[in-house]
């Protein structure tokens, strides 16, 4: 038998160890903001058929209207306490945020006005405590090192607000990341379109730098296709072919300034912003969109856990089920508005109750918790017996793991969700980053 050299044995062994260390290092440095109990780093992280990963290095969460960081807690229990903070981000210090290649998070739909008066900032002043400025404050001071590529999400109301000036708020976020260099994607998405378990709209943006493979493309490419094929959102979630005529086009000024107080002005009560569009050098471009979906759905029925495990104060007395009755039901009630002695009809109508098993969910909302009678909670009906959807069971309409949120009250739990997102979106999402680059 023929011995081995021992050297070349040596050589090869330590040029593998090599090997094995940059594969190790091949992910995208990516920070979550807003970070909630995780569902982008979820999303993210459930990506595993490819040789490149996102991995997650820093995060920050911090809910300023609480005592107890219910959700900070969360995220450090599943996720460990390495590079989490859990501080007011306005208070963040740019040079102690680690330098990365993906920005991810949920902010909230706010006022993002800016002020006209710059006094002792060196930049443009948004409206303190608005969370936005804190993401442009990120990139602004990053510069060269700023991330390539930013994933957001917001309801997409954002598109049309305020009510006096649609689509200002959007105009705002478009032209200050044009100013800074990137080129904007955007996609209103109902999971449930896709087949996901919720029928939950948001609104999903990718921002990327110039030199970046995402910006050529739609630079190099018609707009028509960047909305319809070459884009991100539409290779990802496929929508049927637009036309040229429905695609609204227009140049956004560069002056933030002007764009708070003079933005759609002239025709305040016309969107413009639709739900699907992009924007590159200034300019962009927006249509209408239908969705193109053959695959298979995800319905409420398929996520409800074994009714022996389920806990008995979950279910819903005769008496009580005349409560939810009243509160599902169309009603027609006389008010008077208590400042102006105004005399007025409210009306509603009825809802789905209980809630369809071969459905999708409806959207979670954060009061989805408690046992109190309520118009927009779930209610469903197994064995002939009604009752309120359990916190694992909201877990699994968001597409988390299951007891993700275990640790806190089950009225907590289930405003956690009512805050989440559909994890499913961003993993897609990532699967079509990953993929492009």
């Amino acid at each position: 038998m023929k011995i081995p050299n021992l050297f070349s044995f040596n050589q090869i062994m330590e040029k593998q160890t090599v090997m094995n260390m940059q594969v190790s290092q091949d992910y995208i440095k990516t920070i979550e903001l807003f970070a909630g109990v995780g569902g982008f780093r979820i999303g993210l992280e459930n990506i595993s058929d490819y040789s490149k990963k996102f991995k997650v290095v820093w995060s920050n969460q911090w809910e300023p209207s609480t005592k107890i960081q219910h959700a900070s807690q969360i995220y450090e229990k599943q996720f460990g306490y390495e590079n989490h903070s859990n501080e007011n981000i306005s208070e963040v210090e740019v040079k102690d945020i680690p330098d990365h290649d993906l920005l991810v998070g949920g902010f909230p739909c706010q006022d993002y006005s800016v002020a006209s008066t710059l006094k002792n900032s060196h930049g443009i002043v948004g409206k303190k405590g608005v969370l936005w400025w804190e993401i442009y404050r990120i990139l602004e001071e990053k510069k060269e090192k700023a991330p390539k590529y930013l994933l957001l999400e917001n309801v997409d109301r954002l598109l049309k607000s305020p009510a006096n000036q649609r689509g200002r708020d959007f105009a705002i976020i478009l032209s200050s990341l044009n100013n800074l260099g990137y080129a904007v994607e955007w996609r209103v998405i109902n999971a449930s379109d896709y087949g996901m378990p919720q029928r939950r709209r948001r609104v999903f943006i990718f921002a990327t730098k110039k030199d970046t493979s995402f910006y050529k493309n739609l630079k190099n490419n018609s707009n028509i296709d960047n909305i319809s094929k070459i884009g991100i959102f539409a290779k990802t979630f496929p929508i049927k072919c637009i036309e040229d005529k429905n695609i609204l086009t227009d140049k956004l000024s560069n002056n933030l300034v002007d764009i708070t107080n003079n933005f759609n002005r002239k025709t305040p009560k016309q969107n413009a912003f639709l739900d699907a569009g992009y924007m590159i050098d200034g300019v962009y471009h927006t249509s209408k969109v239908e969705v193109e979906y053959d695959g298979q759905y995800t319905v409420l029925g398929d996520l409800l856990q074994d009714e022996n495990t389920v806990p008995k104060e979950f279910y819903i007395s005769d008496e009580e089920l005349e409560r939810w009755k009243y509160q599902k039901g169309s009603k027609s009630i006389d008010r008077i508005n208590k400042t102006t002695g105004h005399k007025y009809t409210y009306s509603e109508g009825s809802m789905g109750f209980p809630d369809c098993l071969t459905k999708p969910a409806r959207t979670i909302i954060t009061g989805e918790g408690g046992a109190s009678a309520s118009r927009f909670k779930h209610v469903v009906c197994v064995n002939g017996k009604h009752r309120r959807l359990t916190p694992l069971e909201l877990e699994r309409i968001n597409m988390f793991p299951d007891n993700h949120t275990d640790g806190v009250s089950d009225t907590k739990r289930a405003f956690l969700m009512g805050n989440a997102l559909v994890v499913g979106i961003v993993e897609k999402l990532g699967e079509k980053i990953l993929d492009e680059i």
